[in-house]
């Protein structure tokens, strides 16, 4: 097999400290590959006005195989406000750097895996009324729509004319023709029936192969007929190409309650893409938080695996550092699998699964402590020392 090639995207903030740990443990798990660091994020922005250089995309589309830390973004006008004058001079656009990589290497599929690991003080429990408490064991992926829906990024602030003339040809449009340009904002949520057919073909690929016999589609067909009544109408298409597995398609307000309640209830879920990223966070406060979510964005050449943490400048001052690194380790974990190391893979979750549940390494937020430099001696463990545990229990099978 050839040795893969890692194209490690350190990115802001507390990215600079996750990625290596995930690193340090895909090699201590036996992962043999080659490390290639790239620049990605806002200290490319200030410094050149290109939060994602040409070099990284290039390493990227030679090496197919990413792992990136945190991205930090900020609204326009403070994005333009923090560069150099000879840069805001050019009159240059900030543009996300992570929904750029989904366009160019046409990352359509996300994947989202949300598990509870048993002994984690954050899990989701319930409370019955003899005073017992339930931990059900939660095993849920997400697969969200990752390049189209209101992310497609077509929107305008005080929209050109031939827009607003194409919208007032829609009666609905009417309350809103004599809003003055400045006033009005449009976003357009764009949906395809191929990009609904590969997602949904991806989340029932993963049923098929996991043995779960229900697939949960979350839109709003009810309310937003056009887009997510495309979206309910493709899943019963594909539904019926896999008789052996169910189709139930729930409105996006309903699922949430319903995880609220009985989250063991649903293994796959799949949605369009802001739909995709409100449940898949529910997902996660429900299993440890975002300290213990990965995520992949899947694309037919390139692919790139990351925490779904964001960057959190303000935790990356921590000395020592104090953030979870299990998000970007069991990122590393589907980067392996990706690799063709599904056993590397394997090691690093039940070798994760092991350190949660012996319960002497603890970083903060399983603690359920602020961070800051009192969480330590309050019993939280470093990043580092949740590090070092996990690659000691990597021998402990």
């Amino acid at each position: 097999m050839k040795r893969p090639v890692i194209v490690a995207l350190p990115g802001d903030g507390i990215g600079r400290i996750v990625v290596p740990e995930a690193l340090r443990v895909l090699s201590a798990a036996g992962l043999d590959a080659e490390v290639i660091s790239a620049e990605i994020g806002w200290e490319c922005w200030q410094r050149d006005g290109e939060p994602l250089p040409r070099r990284t995309i290039d390493l990227l589309a030679e090496h197919r195989l990413g792992l990136l830390g945190a991205i930090t973004s900020k609204p326009p006008a403070k994005a333009l406000a923090e560069l150099p004058e000879p840069l805001r001079a050019r009159e240059i656009r900030y543009e996300s750097p992570i929904l750029t990589l989904r366009r160019l290497f046409a990352q359509e599929i996300c994947v989202r895996p949300c598990r509870s690991w048993p002994g984690n003080p954050t899990n989701f429990v319930r409370r019955h009324l003899d005073g017992s408490i339930e931990e059900p064991a939660i095993d849920i992926v997400v697969f969200r729509q990752n390049t189209e829906g209101l992310y497609s990024g077509v929107e305008w602030l005080d929209p050109p004319e031939p827009v607003r003339r194409a919208l007032a040809s829609h009666p609905r449009f009417a309350p809103f023709v004599d809003v003055s340009g400045p006033e009005l904002a449009i976003t357009v949520r764009i949906v395809t029936r191929g990009a609904c057919r590969r997602i949904l073909e991806a989340a029932f690929r993963h049923a098929r192969a996991a043995g779960i016999r229900t697939v949960t589609l979350a839109e709003k067909p009810n309310v937003l007929r056009a887009t997510s009544g495309l979206f309910e109408d493709v899943g019963r298409e594909v539904q019926s190409v896999w008789p052996d597995i169910r189709l139930h398609s729930v409105n996006i307000d309903a699922l949430l309650m319903q995880l609220a309640r009985r989250p063991e209830d649903h293994r796959v879920i799949v949605a369009s893409n802001l739909l995709g990223d409100l449940v898949s966070d529910a997902v996660a406060g429900l299993t440890g938080g975002l300290g213990f979510a990965s995520s992949a964005s899947l694309g037919p050449e390139v692919s790139v695996f990351e925490p779904a943490h964001g960057s959190a400048p303000r935790h990356a001052r921590f000395d020592p550092p104090l953030v979870n690194p299990i998000a970007a380790i069991l990122a590393g974990a589907s980067l392996a699998e990706a690799a063709g190391r599904p056993d590397v893979a394997a090691s690093i979750r039940a070798s994760v699964g092991r350190v949660v549940a012996d319960g002497r390494v603890r970083t903060y937020d399983m603690l359920r402590l602020a961070a800051g430099p009192d969480a330590v001696a309050a019993g939280a463990a470093p990043t580092s020392a949740m590090t070092d545990a996990i690659v000691a229990a990597l021998g402990a099978a």
